[in-house]
């Protein structure tokens, strides 16, 4: 099963946790009393970069009918479009640059450039995902309604088609985050009051159809005789946006080691046990600064899951100290290459199409979903002869004969 004590699970004590609850408290105090003008220059140049890249793209795609014309625009608008909902989208609505005051990247003002509204998605993702980060029952991101990503999850016969929903999903991930605030499985079970659900519908088919009349009408028609050829740039950039979007955030919480929770502790779970559960819940994966912007920074994955709301362009540096915690405590790091990560994610999609009765590892010792029974006496224990703590990462390491 998914872990239910998580001090127990790493090998701390309670002051332990504490103390480390402390640390990353100091980590962020830091951060905040050091943001300043090179931070605003950073999202602003963003801001600059990501617009030169749409309007030069659409304008690219008026001479559409010519092939080069076609993959330079689609190439320039695609790459438009992942700044826009990576770098920009994602971060600014986090509450990342709240602390400017800058009306044009506050969150309580911006929409993004996807078919789902910003203020579902501070719902469903800013609330609900980074409150209750990988808490089986109450995080929807945990397969999105749709994917079963832990044994824990049971299986139903519906599950076999896991590789072509996630296919799916991937092609078409902003259709995705509209209908995430929909909560089709509660309204299906009852549990949505119908006048609220209604009133969800409209908002997202309002948004759905604003974004499918601007890419797929109204700029097709601006470029008259291009407009077949620039329709289906629109919807390759769109495409390509969505693809890549998806495997960032699946290489961030489905890889091996991004683990799994019970409720049974919410209730109680203090600061530095939500530190914890968002360190054992998030992976990294290793990038250059190309990469990183691109991925808008979410290959510090775990960085940003312990301080979502601490500018991207701060998380590199963030990362070094996070690291040097993660020793102290000894406590993993999951990282990895990007598609190591995400070949993890799209084979644990893969096997758990099938029963658990035809699969080789427990709920409690499977690559991508583990338990505090993984061992046998997950209390911490200091080294006899170094002094030093031996608590889960070289529990971990004795389990993998490391």
């Amino acid at each position: 099963m998914a872990i239910s004590d998580v001090k127990m699970y790493t090998h701390l004590t309670e002051a332990d946790v504490e103390a480390l609850g402390i640390e990353f408290d100091t980590i962020r105090r830091d951060i905040e009393a050091s943001r300043g003008e090179s931070d605003a220059r950073y999202i602003r140049n963003a801001i600059r970069l990501q617009r030169s890249l749409e309007i030069g793209g659409r304008a690219l795609l008026f001479a559409s009918l010519f092939p080069p014309a076609w993959l330079a625009g689609t190439s320039m608008l695609g790459t438009a479009k992942i700044i826009e909902n990576m770098e920009l989208g994602h971060n600014v609505l986090h509450g990342q640059w709240d602390w400017m005051n800058d009306p044009e990247i506050h969150s309580s003002y911006w929409e993004w450039d996807i078919a789902g509204l910003s203020e579902h998605w501070k719902q469903t993702h800013n609330y609900i995902h980074h409150k209750y980060t990988n808490v089986l029952g109450m995080d929807d991101d945990v397969g999105y309604g749709m994917l079963r990503v832990t044994r824990d999850q049971r299986w139903t016969p519906l599950s076999v088609g896991n590789p072509v929903y996630n296919l799916l999903l991937q092609l078409f991930f902003e259709y995705g985050v509209a209908l995430q605030h929909l909560e089709l499985g509660k309204v299906v079970a009852g549990g949505v009051d119908r006048g609220e659900f209604e009133r969800r519908c409209s908002e997202v088919l309002e948004k759905v159809g604003r974004q499918v009349r601007k890419d797929y009408v109204i700029y097709p028609v601006l470029t008259g005789p291009a407009f077949l050829t620039t329709f289906t740039a629109n919807l390759t950039a769109n495409m390509i946006r969505n693809v890549w979007t998806n495997a960032v955030i699946f290489c961030g919480h489905f890889p091996d080691g991004a683990e799994k929770f019970t409720t049974k502790d919410l209730e109680t779970e203090t600061r530095g046990q939500w530190y914890l559960r968002q360190m054992l819940g998030s992976a990294n994966f290793e990038a250059g600064p190309v990469m990183e912007f691109m991925s808008g920074n979410l290959c510090y994955q775990i960085e940003h899951h312990l301080f979502p709301d601490l500018p991207s362009n701060r998380l590199r540096e963030i990362s070094v100290r996070v690291q040097a915690l993660a020793q102290k405590y000894d406590l993993p790091y999951t990282t990895g290459s990007m598609p190591a990560q995400y070949f993890e994610s799209w084979r644990t999609i893969a096997k758990l199409a099938l029963p658990n009765k035809f699969l080789r590892a427990t709920a409690d010792d499977a690559p991508e979903t583990a338990s505090e029974r993984r061992f046998t006496d997950p209390r911490p224990q200091i080294d006899p002869v170094t002094g030093k703590r031996r608590g889960l990462l070289t529990a971990l390491r004795a389990r993998a004969g490391i």
